[in-house]
């Protein structure tokens, strides 16, 4: 692909997990690369090092999703640099690991800010991405949801609300943006990062998969081939929430 015709995605929260794998994947694809972060500089530019020497050009953003003027300012300079924008990955998510059952530990505090950075973040920046996905002749926003959305499990309340309203989200932006761009969603079930190794080993994890058909959980590679998918080897599916958990919620 020549520089003059190069594609360009933008993978939110690329710092690690998920997002930078789907980051590397897309270089490999020959697509230039925008690496964004919110709070994990150190390892965002280890990212943008993988893209680059997967023969991308990267930009490397600072900004927080849940922050709509910063969204904007993130895509005013993706415009100044590349001019146009092929796919967007909504990537970035937080949440609180809080048992269901201690509902006074779900303060409003961490209600609003799972909302938004999981709800209202993936829409404004699907919102700021519109004209340039558009600029460039239409093109696919692909966001990373749970199972949790689907099955009111997960890390907290707040976080399987959240994404059961990016589900809901995704069908409602598909109708509404179509026939350009397509918009659809992956809904991970437990995924092998260094955000769930924080409150689960190993042990623990195998455990919890053991009773799956495919009896593992996911890896950050198994995220990336359906992002992959839904963003560069289909063109007629949109709407549509792909679950990849091993078999869990069959």
């Amino acid at each position: 692909m020549s520089e003059s015709v190069k594609k360009v995605v933008l993978v939110t929260g690329s710092a690690t997990g998920i997002g930078r794998e789907c980051a590397v994947r897309f270089a490999k694809q020959g697509f230039d690369v925008v690496v964004n972060y919110s709070r994990s500089e150190a390892e965002a530019r280890e990212t943008l090092k993988l893209v680059e020497v997967a023969g991308a050009r990267g930009l490397l953003i600072q900004c927080d999703v849940g922050d709509d003027a910063a969204v904007r300012g993130m895509f005013q300079t993706i415009d100044a640099k590349f001019a146009r924008l092929d796919v967007l990955v909504n990537n970035a998510a937080t949440t609180w690991f809080i048992d269901h059952k201690k509902l006074d530990e779900l303060t409003e505090e961490k209600w609003d800010r799972i909302l938004q950075v999981n709800l209202k973040g993936p829409f404004f920046c699907i919102r700021a991405a519109v004209p340039l996905l558009r600029k460039a002749g239409g093109g696919a926003v692909v966001s990373i949801s749970s199972v949790a959305g689907l099955s009111g499990e997960g890390s907290s309340i707040a976080y399987a609300a959240s994404k059961g309203a990016l589900n809901t989200m995704t069908k409602s932006l598909a109708r509404s943006l179509g026939p350009d761009i397509r918009v659809n969603a992956v809904c991970p079930g437990p995924v092998d990062t260094r955000w769930l190794r924080a409150v689960m080993d190993e042990e623990e994890l195998a455990r919890r998969t053991a009773s799956y058909p495919l009896q593992r959980p996911a890896y950050p590679d198994d995220i990336a081939d359906a992002v992959l998918y839904l963003a560069t080897a289909t063109t007629l599916t949109t709407g549509q929430c792909l679950v990849v958990d091993g078999g869990r919620t069959m």
